[in-house]
């Protein structure tokens, strides 16, 4: 069976849902890596018996000498596929140079990248909105990609609303695209 690390950084809502859908069944979660020592998805992971490592950015003094360490706990579990599932942090080519890694967005890229997309894209005059999962490449939010699902914004929707198909849209296609990347390269 395939072998999957999962990044996270918050609540891990997409993290459980990869748990719920693929681990187990598809593939193997072998380990579950935040950036955030509080981060709610630690419990999340351990609750489905998958080791949990915190590898905190706020005890490296540069992005590269963080991604150095991230990328020699990575290596340790020999991932088929790395899953950024809301891992808030850019990575410098330390990473994407040695680390095959697909990662969640929730816009429709090239529209809205960085860590603001919601909000952008809510506030945007923009109507076609949605969620994108890409290739992990050294530009920001700007690898191949993998899967996209779109939806047209509703003028009434509130930001809480727009968020909430955002994250639906996330719960359906990241798993997808776990599945094809997985089955492209076997």
């Amino acid at each position: 069976m395939k072998k999957i690390v999962a990044l996270f950084s918050g609540e891990g809502t997409n993290l459980a849902n990869l748990i719920e859908k693929i681990h187990l069944k598809h593939a193997i979660i072998v380990c579950a890596i935040t950036n955030n020592p509080n981060a709610a998805g630690i419990t999340k992971a351990r609750n489905a018996n998958i080791p949990v490592e915190v590898c905190d950015h706020t005890q490296y003094n540069s992005r590269e000498a963080y991604d150095t360490a991230l990328v020699r706990m990575i290596q340790e579990y020999a991932p088929d596929l790395v899953v950024l599932c809301g891992f808030m942090r850019i990575l410098t080519p330390v990473f994407t140079s040695q680390v095959r890694a697909i990662n969640l967005h929730p816009s429709l890229l090239p529209a809205f990248k960085g860590s603001n997309a919601i909000k952008e894209s809510f506030a945007s005059d923009i109507m076609t909105c949605g969620v994108t999962v890409h290739w992990v490449s050294e530009e920001l939010d700007g690898g191949e990609i993998i899967l996209q699902k779109s939806f047209t914004k509703n003028v009434k929707d509130t930001l809480e609303d727009f968020s909430a198909k955002i994250r639906t849209i996330e719960h359906e296609i990241l798993p997808l695209s776990v599945l094809k990347v997985l089955k492209d390269h076997d």
